[in-house]
């Protein structure tokens, strides 16, 4: 079947059923889990400095609480697809917010450096499984027609959250320590892990998969290697020696890149038999390749962003945590408004009417980030996040919903688990880039005679450059994404 951009006709194809309430309480559950996990995950990077100085450990250390944590998601994402036909909706909650709270707690008490990563740890293991659990559920009990509106709701989580991170946390290290970052996650984390199991039910039917111990091992060496290796690339250049030598750092995604080509030849002979950790067999659906690509670029640009831009407004537009957090909360509140919306607009008129130019603004915001001087007015970087901000809520949206949407239902949680583990390695990849040609162009300018403000904004353009060219590609691989025929289940993963 070929998929098409226009609504279907509800002449021949009866209209399901909007998702039932026991259905959409699940939901409501997830999304509330999923966005404290990632709320919690970007609060980070501005608290590091502080836990270095109160913790005693030097930045090469401190470092590694954002570097475990996305590692640990990098390691137990692709291992989703199999996690989610083995357990149940409420087994499956159940054990993510589980690891959650409990590594949120020890995060929060944390009397030492090794404790608080130890927490990091056991936090990342549920978050991981938190959001390919909330799309395989979208997927499974809301009707074709309605994924949209449904999706637009995932959509303001994973872009929201991103955004009021930095602002909270710049706001409590302010005001009072670092563990309250933890504190104020926690009663919200045992309160929707107390609801949930209360009241969840379980959704949708399990499978007997069966466990191929070395595709996990391939798995976690390969993209855990490729994202340890990208975090150290860039995580290190704001902070110094952090960062494992560049040679060193190449050489180990050199090295994962050859284990991950060995993990996909595994998974093509073990697919065979439909016992593969990941199947690749997503990728026979064009419209699914196209949309995680356009997913995958926009979130290298976005992640790289979210991490260069506050770097910009306190190095050099000389702006305070909190001020830099404000600064990005009225395009999380806009992103939030218009979340519902979105995804009423492409359950009727289809994906490519907002994803090209949704695609189009970020390309332009990008462009408008790589002319910035040290004296930009802070305003204009309100309304760029702004528009930023809507344009990511209208490609958000149509990519969740096209690309999991073009799958046979059996594959929808290997297309989760591929979606996400795509975010992750892009993120990572944009946070390297952007950061590492940050550091080195503003290094360059130093050296070369330019006061110290004005070359941290030429760094700072470079890497935002870089940013506008990526953005640009995905403007174009837009037109290719369509929205998938309004019938669940009869889509050919080959076509």
């Amino acid at each position: 079947m070929t998929a098409t951009e226009t609504a279907p006709s509800t002449g021949s194809i009866p209209r399901q059923p909007e998702v039932d309430p026991k259905g959409m309480r699940v939901i409501w559950l997830l999304l509330i889990a999923a966005f404290v996990a990632i709320l919690n995950e970007t609060t980070m990077s501005i608290a590091i400095p502080h836990l270095n100085v109160d913790l005693g450990v030097p930045p090469e250390l401190g470092q590694w609480l954002t570097s475990a944590f996305m590692l640990t998601m990098a390691v137990v994402i692709p291992t989703t697809g199999f996690l989610l036909q083995r357990l149940t909706t409420r087994q499956a909650f159940l054990l993510a917010m589980s690891l959650f709270t409990a590594g949120t707690l020890i995060c929060m008490v944390a009397p030492g450096f090794s404790m608080l990563l130890i927490g990091r740890i056991v936090q990342a293991a549920g978050t991981a499984i938190a959001m390919p659990l909330l799309m395989t559920t979208v997927m499974r009990v809301v009707p074709a027609h309605a994924r949209g509106r449904i999706m637009g709701r995932v959509g303001i989580v994973i872009s929201l959250a991103p955004a009021i991170g930095p602002t909270l946390a710049g706001v409590l290290l302010d005001v009072a320590s670092w563990r309250w970052i933890f504190g104020v996650v926690l009663p919200i984390a045992v309160v929707a892990l107390a609801i949930g199991a209360k009241l969840l039910t379980n959704l949708g039917e399990t499978s007997k998969a069966p466990l191929d111990v070395l595709s996990v091992v391939l798995s976690a060496i390969a993209f855990g290697g490729i994202v340890f290796g990208l975090s150290q690339m860039g995580g290190g250049s704001h902070g110094g020696a952090s960062a494992l030598p560049a040679g060193t750092a190449g050489g180990i995604i050199a090295a994962s890149v050859v284990v991950l080509a060995l993990f996909i030849w595994r998974q093509l002979r073990l697919q065979r038999v439909d016992d593969a950790l990941l199947d690749l067999r997503v990728f026979l659906s064009r419209n699914f390749t196209m949309a995680i690509v356009v997913m995958g670029i926009l979130s290298l640009a976005m992640f790289g962003t979210f991490t260069a831009l506050p770097l910009y407004m306190q190095d050099v537009a000389g702006l305070t945590a909190t001020e830099a957090g404000l600064v990005v909360l009225p395009g999380a509140v806009t992103m939030g408004l218009l979340g519902p919306v979105i995804g009423r607009i492409y359950d009727a008129r289809g994906a490519r009417i907002l994803l090209i130019p949704g695609t189009i603004l970020v390309a332009g915001v990008m462009v408008f980030y790589a002319t910035l001087t040290e004296s930009t007015p802070v305003f204009a970087l309100v309304i760029a996040q702004i528009t930023m901000s809507i344009g990511m809520a209208m490609s958000f949206t149509p990519l969740f919903s096209a690309s999991l949407g073009s799958l046979q239902p059996r594959l929808y949680s290997h297309g989760s688990a591929v979606l996400n583990t795509l975010q992750q390695v892009a993120g990572a990849a944009g946070v390297a880039v952007l950061i590492t040609t940050m550091a080195s162009v503003a290094a360059s300018r130093e050296a070369a005679g330019v006061a110290e403000l004005a070359a941290g904004a030429a760094g700072a353009r470079a890497a935002f450059l870089f940013s506008a060219i990526v953005a640009i590609i995905a403007v174009g691989a837009a037109f290719f994404v369509r929205k998938p025929a309004d019938q669940p289940g009869e889509l050919a993963a080959g076509h």
